[in-house]
């Protein structure tokens, strides 16, 4: 059953305001990574939002693969600095949540390859 659109208002409403609030009190770096994320959001919402109900299981699967771009992203953060000096690495909790982050990348990729490889098999049949 569809939202009322009085619902539907209060939802976007509150929406807006939190915009609004992240905009004036953010630091102007945030709000460009918070930008990409939001449209990174809608753009997957949208593209999985139509697939046939068939297909859906596949595509998701697939799209595990795009994970690799967070083990890249936890991989240099894991990773010794370059030469001396070239600036200090985190360490401590930054480096064992890029160690976490590595781990559970590797298994949703792994888990979404094999899950393809399985819908595949089934369509061979």
């Amino acid at each position: 059953e569809p939202m009322s659109v009085k619902s539907l208002a209060i939802v976007f409403g509150v929406g807006a305001l939190l915009f609004l609030l992240v905009g004036l009190y953010a630091p102007a770096s945030f709000l460009t990574h918070f930008t990409v994320f939001v449209l990174a959001c809608f753009v997957g919402y949208m593209v999985v939002w139509n697939v046939t109900p068939s297909l859906h299981t596949p595509l998701m699967s697939v799209t595990n693969a795009i994970s690799s771009i967070i083990a890249i992203g936890a991989l240099v953060q894991i990773a010794p600095p370059l030469a001396d000096g070239a600036g200090d690495r985190p360490g401590g909790l930054i480096g064992v949540l890029a160690f976490v982050a590595i781990t559970l990348t590797a298994v949703n990729m792994f888990g979404g390859f094999a899950v393809t490889r399985r819908m595949l098999a089934m369509f061979r049949k």
